[in-house]
């Protein structure tokens, strides 16, 4: 009874209409393996992420130097072995989860909601507003992301909370351009001349009526650029300018374990295949929204 009700073709309210959709997506994103192997790394991060003080076998921040520094992987009660610290490298992948997600999520809530509001104003009132806005969002994007986001923390200094600002400074600019080239195909449809014949203000036609008829490509953007996200945050970590020692970040961690390359190859080889897997999750993830939110996608 409940799929018939979602799968109404004559919805009799807004409610059953956006349920029914966003389960018709569901349907079509299942389908997808890749997309759903994809889904399911995300998921497990998430939940290493929440679960770490109860998943991890011991202290992500102390080791005992005199009887587990550098234990190989399998060695009993260190199943991907220590680093030079006697520090389980396992708690401390688990602990770092957080740190990754915490970057993902707030660059994303910082960075996408600047780009929207760009891409849109730009796009929306264009002439002189558009190419303001757009020669700037221009000079962003002709620096690579990571050595703007080099330059940036080097002036707000090392830290977590500062190459958090810096990723989201310069992660913004493709969404802004993306969004400016959905609003300039909706911009003079019949239903934004009749809302502009209502009275509604130009803020109110962009947040209420463009903006959501954005979400869907920026969603898949955003999606698609966590992995960047997420190489971009261990690069900072691997050259100390993210998250400080002693904390579990896992570009640091790779930065530790390099001098331990050749005889301890699994201090630095742990986190890169964590930093691996994580990333292709999100690509894969990103790649099956883009199959089912994106029209212009779909075969």
């Amino acid at each position: 009874m409940t799929r018939e009700w979602l799968l109404s073709d004559a919805p009799l309210s807004r409610r059953q209409a956006k349920l029914g959709q966003a389960y018709r997506t569901w349907l079509g994103f299942r389908t997808n393996g890749l997309a759903m192997f994809g889904l399911l790394i995300v998921v497990v991060l998430v939940l290493l992420a929440l679960f770490a003080p109860w998943l991890a076998p011991h202290d992500p921040l102390t080791g005992d130097l005199n009887t587990t520094r550098l234990l190989p992987p399998l060695t009993e009660g260190y199943w991907l072995g220590t680093d030079d610290q006697g520090r389980d490298i396992l708690s401390r992948l688990i602990y770092g989860s957080r740190i990754t997600l915490a970057v993902v999520a707030l660059v994303a809530i910082l960075a996408t909601p600047l780009g929207l509001l760009i891409g849109t104003t730009a796009g929306y009132f264009g002439g002189w507003v558009d190419t303001v806005l757009m020669r700037f969002t221009d000079i962003v994007l002709a620096f690579p992301k990571l050595i703007l986001a080099l330059a940036f923390v080097a002036a707000l200094g090392p830290g977590i909370e500062n190459a958090i600002i810096a990723i989201a400074i310069t992660a913004w600019p493709p969404y802004a351009r993306l969004a400016r080239a959905e609003t300039l195909t909706i911009r003079n449809s019949d239903f934004i001349a009749a809302t502009k014949l209502q009275g509604a203000s130009s803020a109110r036609i962009i947040w209420k009526h463009i903006v959501p008829l954005c979400m869907s490509s920026i969603i898949v953007r955003v999606t698609l650029d966590m992995a960047g996200i997420i190489l971009t945050a261990a690069g900072l970590g691997f050259l100390g300018l993210g998250a400080q020692p002693p904390q579990p970040e896992w570009g640091a961690m790779i930065a530790g374990g390099r001098n331990f390359l050749i005889d301890y190859w699994w201090v630095a080889t742990m986190p890169g295949i964590a930093i691996f897997v994580v990333s292709l999750g999100f690509n894969l993830l990103g790649d099956g929204l883009r199959d089912v939110l994106d029209p212009k996608g779909q075969k």
